[in-house]
């Protein structure tokens, strides 16, 4: 991580992914705030914005992509990396077409997922 101990969100309804990335992500040198809904993680950012959002699409009761409308109708700006276990194309087009920083199939590389955060959080400071 390439600024001070940024604070990178998570949300995933798996709480095993929870606890891997927030793991790798305090080993990379940054802190990781794990949410296991979307209604979880609206309620933090009364409290705190995050450097980054590490988002899963396949979650209920709010899937990945109203999560990504919430956001744009709250006007809130963050770099969201979405991962996935869903590899059709069109899944790929309706997130790039929201606006996602990147987009990571399952299982994820660590190296790739750290790139993909740092890549966000140094132009977010740098």
């Amino acid at each position: 991580m390439n600024r001070d101990n940024p604070i990178i969100a998570v949300i995933d309804d798996e709480e095993s992914i929870c606890k891997a990335l927030e793991r790798l992500l305090r080993s990379a040198g940054g802190i990781a705030h794990t949410f296991r809904s979307g209604a979880d993680f609206f309620r933090s950012l009364e409290d705190e914005k995050p450097a980054c959002l590490v988002l899963d699409l396949c979650m209920m009761p709010m899937n990945g992509f109203a999560v990504l409308d919430r956001l744009a109708q709250l006007n809130i700006k963050l770099p969201v990396i979405v991962i996935t276990s869903d590899d059709k194309e069109e899944t790929y087009e309706r997130a790039i077409n929201k606006g996602i920083t990147a987009f990571l199939r399952k299982p994820i590389d660590d190296q790739v997922l750290l790139d993909a955060i740092n890549d966000v959080v140094c132009r977010g400071a740098c």
